[in-house]
């Protein structure tokens, strides 16, 4: 049961999408996304610098798209995912991966997304931190005990604290026992209630999408782990999402459940595969980085030795 995996924000990098563009209709579908989006995705994935491209409005579309670009690159290998996840904005990617609403429909939601998220990010000075380590108590009663919340919690001793930057620097200061706390570049405290304006901007978002279907593969939410069977509730699960935490421990707890036997990252590949290999230790992985990964993950979803 190989589960293919969709990452979130953060991952990207200067250029990265040049070489998925020497694939044969890459250049047309990221244009088509483009439009969709309303962000120039060709130029941001090719040309424009890392502080550009870590724009929030700017670094969600690129994410959704480039983990799209591989999908659809990985042909009728694809459809021997037993699964498809995403962490974050990557859950985007995943419905449309898995049908729920076309690829087109993603990408309009994810630019709606990401321009809401970036707007609410101005509203105040906020952030975010990865604590590293530490008992998994004493960490989030540190997080609580200076006004933050915790945003995503990653599965391998890895929680992500967001709120106010003085909170956030107070947790450095005294880092639970055992735990290292790490900033995290991202511009405000996504996935709390720092997100209120941005949850309201995209359910408006997605009140337009009328023609959601059931996932024609197996579909795990963020916000508990579970499988989502139902595409609209698989839509209004993402509206929460923004001001919710990311529960990618019980996505990947719920992975091993289900009996994986791998797991493929796509595009831009590590942050999962990393995480997979804390969490899920000993299952095989493939981090789709550039278009010369392909092979290697066509090999695992299809069985086969690479």
């Amino acid at each position: 049961m190989i589960v293919v995996a969709c990452p979130g924000q953060g991952s990207q990098t200067p250029g990265f999408l040049s070489p998925w563009l020497e694939l044969d209709g890459a250049r047309e579908r990221l244009e088509a996304y483009s439009d969709a989006a309303k962000v120039d995705l060709v130029t941001h994935g090719t040309v424009s610098d890392a502080d550009t491209i870590r724009d929030t409005k700017i670094a969600q579309p690129l994410i959704v798209a480039a983990s799209l670009l591989t999908w659809h690159a990985l042909g009728d290998a694809a459809q021997h995912a037993g699964g498809v996840a995403g962490h974050s904005v990557g859950e985007l990617a995943a419905i449309a991966a898995t049908g729920v609403v076309s690829d087109e429909t993603a990408m309009y939601l994810v630019g709606e997304r990401g321009r809401a998220m970036a707007q609410s990010a101005t509203e105040a000075a906020t952030g975010m931190s990865a604590v590293v380590g530490g008992v998994e108590a004493d960490v989030l009663a540190a997080i609580a005990e200076h006004d933050l919340q915790p945003a995503n919690f990653n599965g391998g001793g890895q929680i992500v604290a967001a709120g106010a930057l003085d909170g956030l620097a107070k947790l450095a200061e005294a880092a639970p026992r055992g735990a290292r706390v790490i900033p995290l570049q991202v511009a405000g405290a996504f996935h709390t209630r720092y997100m209120g304006s941005a949850v309201e901007a995209l359910r408006a978002a997605v009140a337009t999408v009328t023609d959601a279907v059931a996932p024609a593969t197996r579909l795990w939410t963020n916000s508990d782990g579970s499988v989502v069977a139902d595409g609209q509730r698989a839509l209004d699960l993402l509206v929460g999402q923004v001001s919710s935490p990311v529960r990618w421990d019980l996505c990947m707890q719920s992975f091993a459940d289900s009996g994986i036997t791998g797991l493929v990252e796509l595009s831009p590949a590590g942050a999962l595969v990393g995480l997979a290999k804390r969490g899920l230790k000993g299952t095989p992985t493939v981090a789709v980085k550039t278009p010369e990964d392909l092979e290697a993950a066509v090999a695992l979803l299809n069985g086969v030795a690479a």
